[in-house]
């Protein structure tokens, strides 16, 4: 399986999101049918979940402590989850550009 773009498997977040895609409460393209692992929505929900995995991250890394995923999922859609989805209909990358 490759790595989507920009994922670096030696990042501190890329590990996290690696061992929690390896946890078997959490969907992994794997476990699905191939038709589904190709859907359009199951690629936008994997990204969406992506980018909050690496919200709560961020988050729990500035307080000191896991924040939690239901926290992080409620700080995210609040915050950042419309310019997020404005971003990916623009065919832009979201998030941080460390290109320049």
């Amino acid at each position: 399986m490759s790595l989507p773009p920009g994922r670096n498997p030696t990042t501190p977040i890329s590990r996290l999101l690696d061992a929690k895609m390896k946890d078997p409460t959490h969907s992994t393209p794997e476990a699905c049918p191939d038709f589904v692992a190709r859907s359009s929505v199951y690629q936008e929900y994997l990204a969406e979940r992506e980018e909050i995995l690496r919200h709560k991250w961020i988050e729990s890394e500035k307080v000191g402590r896991d924040i939690g995923f239901e926290q992080a999922l409620q700080d995210w859609v609040r915050k950042h989850r419309d310019h997020w989805r404005a971003n990916r209909r623009g065919n832009t990358s979201p998030g941080f550009n460390c290109s320049n």
